[in-house]
């Protein structure tokens, strides 16, 4: 027993006797057993000989070689060299699937690694690093990710050490990698500040040197971290060498780079998410993501003690707060089902964060943490996603810890002028900005009860409205508490809303986990939710009397009788309207002075009927109609009624048009009932068109845009109900309206999506068109990027071929439009090479990283090897033709690529490790193209593709030792099609038939001209 424990013990894990091996080592040993079974007592020679042998077989005994080899590394550290010597001759990928199974292994078992073949690890990474094996770059962000923050443990601090060797012997390979050289740059950034001990100055002082060394020489690249650059270099201002550094910022930007203008250009960019994640480890982020997403409110509490245990108990872990807050904010954005369950909030998370800072400059670090989004907040860029925790953990604090409340807006007020004075209107007008759009979207439906609080003590509520005065309610008493809860089926807000921006649903009031031993209410979450502060309630009377005042004769009388039953049953109600609009039909001039008042009147009489939800939970015919009973659709019925004379009656398309001024909801609440009311015309929705008409914005696409997006934030179910009608309805101005696409785009959730997806495969929905489809993807490449994702699901429902658009992807920047080119890529795969689709791909500039050209070719190569070459010929033979300039200016789908561009890619898909499986480099069209290129290359560029030109040179060779091999036996005379020296010396022979018939125009001008020629001679 004792032996096969011993057998059963990993050589590459930390494990217990209950422990499982992993399936991937269990794959490793029986590579390696192979390995062994196959090298045993031969020769090294002789070694390499059955290793390649075996590993030509098949990719499943390649893979299974590779495997063997690299758990050799990992194990056996005198054996190494050997076995990576092995592993290079061996490879047949390029060592793609050696290094992505130790990626794998990194990033899922890395703390389970004994120290051994943690060592290993790092020394094979260097060794591929120093080979320029690619792809390697993957594994050296894997790694960066696993140099925890705020941990100065010896294991922490060797693989720190380690990597920073790595980069800084190869720096000018570091710096291919603009993403990598980012994260390195980032993480050293940010853990210089934990390097503070006299054992760690050496360490620290190679840190400062090399970040330095990147932020001089490529400061540009480095910018595109965004601002928390600026943010860490905070941290280590009082450093010499970055006090040089932060002088330049400040006084001389354009010394680090002509393009930049100062701090606030870097303030502005908002930090990419993958920025903020490398500075967690892929532990950290599995717990916290599980912690935000799967752990109900009440059950927090062991999985914090356990969080806190293993990474925030020491004194160094206080700055990992500012990580682990930045990361909340920045990438765990929830989805809207999760936002209005019973899981922990983001806020809760970060209040507890917050209470477990134990030090001052920690605390103030992670306050700056929470409102760095904030300080340069815009509504039209900005994602409500990132300033939402700062606010509820200041509102949902401020019963239980009205300290932390306390000490956030005391902080807030004074960031604004202390950051940096030269910058404060700026910093003021994001600050208000971030608080505008919270109102906006409906965070929070008023911020008096968390600035005039009564908790608060008078200096800082004096502080607060002198700041913040626009948001603060002139003379009005503090509030004593928090909203209150009340049942949902007393409030006046809408019960559910599916978007972010809306409602955020509460449990009996969620607290830290240091209040969990409170007595707690048995309500479940569904049942409360936070009732709006409604500061017009008190003025309502008073209104509707004003208005009531401004009302003359019949009208007035029943206006008063609406007034005294607004609260008996609804049927009485629509009695009175229905005789309401009798008398207003009657009226033989109702002007908008007439309508104006009493508009006002009708809309706050019958304010919460527009808060309430309108769309039933179970969709039904008869659902609809009770859905459709309020007061007001009295109005709309009697609208849509149509006469002999007119469309519409004149005196009620006047009174809707006064109250779609008055009150936002008034359009989605007609587009419903038009969609809803049994009237079966051509167009249901034409006196919404007429309506529009007649507002003060007189166009019915901006009219839909409003609706549209008042609709979506308050009830996104309602707004899916309305786009298929909406769409089909009005297609001239919808279906080229960027602004409507992207409120729609910004709003689904994926059960949404798929709804949608469905109505258009069903024909009942059609949201693009062939024409414009093109420049309306153009037009969304700025957008988030779930919101263009969105996009390319709706378009992929649609039967639109991938050549309408295809003329978008020379445009597409690899870096800046990945989620455009993703999708278009995926497209493409499922298509059969063309010059349509060859055309435009060979047509974008290859930038350093950009693969897509390489991926479609090569899946292209995969299925037809030889059609692409053909194809490739025929374009590379074009490239150097000039009479096919003046289609191209005509026809951007006929732009032929330039010599440079298709030796570019064509460069890199040699390199490429899929291609090394095919033929394609041999065929005959693609050896006859590089050749006819090859002519109208400089010698620049025949220097700088050289070794794609050896081809040429190759095939050349060959094709002379096979005519001298064949003089003896054959004449002079003789020919045959299939001879290589006739296709190679005769670039007009029958082989090129196509593309003969691609340029017919040139051949009839060359007969013309011999025929002009023999005429004088005669």
């Amino acid at each position: 027993m004792e032996e096969k424990k011993a057998l059963a013990k990993s050589k590459l894990f930390i494990s217990t006797i209950i422990d499982t091996k992993d399936e991937l080592e269990e794959r490793m040993e029986r590579g390696y057993e192979l390995l062994t079974k196959l090298t045993t007592d031969l020769s090294e020679r002789e070694a390499h000989d059955s290793l390649n042998a075996a590993a030509c077989k098949s990719m499943q005994q390649h893979e299974e070689i590779t495997l063997g080899l690299l758990y050799s590394i990992l194990t056996n550290p005198s054996a190494a060299p050997k076995s990576y010597r092995d592993l290079t001759l061996v490879s047949r990928d390029g060592m793609a699937t050696a290094w992505s199974r130790l990626n794998q292994i990194i990033i899922e078992r890395y703390p389970k690694l004994i120290e051994s073949s943690r060592t290993q690890v790092v020394w094979y990474t260097k060794e591929m690093v120093n080979n320029g094996v690619n792809g390697i770059d993957n594994v050296c962000s894997s790694l960066i990710k696993q140099i925890a923050g705020g941990d100065v443990s010896a294991k922490n601090v060797w693989l720190a050490e380690n990597l920073l060797d790595i980069f800084t012997e190869n720096k000018s390979w570091l710096e291919k990698y603009p993403v990598l050289t980012n994260m390195a740059l980032y993480t050293y950034l940010r853990i210089i500040e934990d390097h503070s001990s006299a054992m760690l100055v050496p360490l620290k002082q190679r840190e400062v040197d090399f970040c330095i060394s990147l932020l001089r020489s490529k400061f540009s690249v480095c910018c595109r971290i965004g601002r928390d650059l600026l943010r860490l270099l905070q941290n280590v201002a009082k450093i010499p060498e970055f006090e040089k550094l932060w002088f330049d910022i400040l006084h001389n930007p354009q010394s680090l780079g002509p393009q930049f203008t100062g701090i606030m250009q870097l303030l502005s960019q908002r930090t990419s998410p993958k920025y903020l994640a490398c500075r967690l480890t892929p532990d950290m982020e599995k717990k916290l993501v599980f912690l935000t997403s799967k752990v109900k409110f009440g059950q927090q509490k062991r999985y914090q003690d356990w969080f806190q245990k293993q990474y925030l108990s020491t004194p160094e872990s206080q700055s990992l707060r500012c990580d682990l807050i930045r990361y909340i904010c920045g990438v765990v954005h929830p989805s809207n089902d999760i936002l209005c369950s019973d899981v922990i909030q983001r806020w809760a998370v970060i209040g507890w964060l917050l209470t477990t800072c134990t030090s001052n400059v920690a605390a103030s670090s992670a306050k700056l943490a929470l409102f760095y989004d904030w300080l340069v907040f815009s509504s039209p860029k900005g994602n409500i996603m990132d300033i939402e925790p700062a606010i509820l953990v200041m509102h949902h604090s401020m019963r239980s810890h009205p300290a932390i409340t306390a000490t956030l807006l005391d902080f807030l007020c004074r960031i604004i002028s202390n950051f940096y004075p030269a910058l404060e209107s700026q910093i003021r007008q994001g600050v208000f900005c971030s608080l505008r759009a919270i109102l906006e979207k409906r965070v929070l439906s008023s911020l008096s009860p968390l600035f005039d609080n009564s908790k608060l003590d008078k200096e800082l509520r004096a502080m607060i409205r002198e700041t913040f005065s626009e948001f603060c309610t002139p003379d009005t008493p503090p509030a004593k508490e928090p909203p209150a809860l009340i049942d949902s089926g007393q409030t006046s807000m809408q019960k559910e809303d599916d978007t972010v921006s809306s409602n955020h649903k509460e449990e009996t009031i969620p607290e830290f986990s240091d209040d969990e031993e409170e007595e707690k209410t048995n309500c479940k979450i569904d049942e409360r939710i936070f009732r709006p502060i409604n500061e017009e309630e008190e003025e309502n009377e008073g209104d509707i009397e004003s208005y009531l005042e401004q009302i003359e004769g019949e009208l007035k009388d029943i206006c008063e009788q609406l007034y005294e039953q607004r609260n008996a049953d609804t049927e009485r109600q629509c009695e009175l309207m229905e005789n309401l609009c009798g008398v207003i039909l009657e009226f033989d001039t109702f002007d908008a002075d007439t309508a104006g008042p009493l508009a006002m009147f009708l809309c706050t009489l019958y304010k919460s009927h527009f808060t309430n939800e309108l769309l039933p939970q179970e969709i039904n015919e008869e659902s609809i109609e009770d859905s459709i009973g309020k007061p007001i659709f009295v109005i709309f019925r009697n609208l849509n009624q149509e006469n002999e004379d007119e469309l519409c009656p004149v005196e009620l398309l006047t009174l809707v048009c006064c109250m779609y001024e008055k009150q936002k909801q008034i359009g989605y609440h007609l587009l419903y009932f038009l969609q809803a009311s049994k009237k079966t015309t051509e167009n249901k929705l034409v006196v919404y068109e007429e309506v529009c008409k007649n507002t003060e914005l007189k166009d019915l696409g901006k009219c839909l845009v409003k609706d549209f997006g008042t609709c979506q934030e308050d009830n996104v179910r309602l707004m899916c109900f309305l786009i298929p009608p909406v769409y089909a309805n009005f297609p001239d101005a919808t279906i080229k309206n960027i602004d409507l696409l992207n409120i729609v785009a910004g709003s689904l959730d994926p059960s949404q999506l798929q709804d949608l997806i469905c109505e258009i495969m069903e024909g009942c929905l059609e949201m693009f068109k062939k024409e414009s489809v093109a420049s309306v993807l153009e037009e969304t490449l700025g957008w988030e990027t779930f919101e263009q994702y969105i996009v390319w699901q709706l378009l992929a429902a649609h039967e639109i071929e991938v050549d309408h658009f295809i003329t978008v992807v020379p445009k597409l920047n690899y870096r800046d439009h990945p989620e455009a080119l993703a999708s278009i890529l995926l497209m493409l795969k499922l298509e059969r090479c063309s010059l349509d689709f060859l055309r435009p791909v060979m047509c974008r500039n290859g930038q350093n990283g950009d693969r897509f050209a390489t991926a479609i070719l090569c899946n292209w190569i995969i299925q037809d090897e030889q059609h692409i070459a053909e194809q490739t010929k025929t374009l590379m033979m074009r490239s150097t033709t000039a009479n096919k300039r003046i289609r191209q200016r005509t026809n951007p789908k006929l732009q032929n690529p330039t010599p440079p561009q298709i030796l570019a890619h064509l460069d890199a898909l040699r390199q490429a490790a899929g291609i090394r499986q095919t033929m394609f480099f041999s065929q005959e069209p693609v050896l006859q193209g590089l050749q006819h290129i090859q002519k109208a290359c400089s010698d620049a560029q025949k220097t700088r593709y050289s070794d794609l030109f050896a081809l040429v040179d190759f095939i050349e060779d060959s094709s002379r030792s096979t005519r001298s091999g064949r003089g003896t036996r054959r004449s002079p005379g003789f020919t045959s099609p299939k001879s290589k020296k006739q296709v190679l010396n005769n670039e007009n022979s029958s082989s090129e038939s196509e593309e003969e018939e691609q340029t017919k125009p040139k051949p009839k001008k060359r007969k013309k001209s011999a025929a002009a020629t023999g005429s004088d001679s005669d």
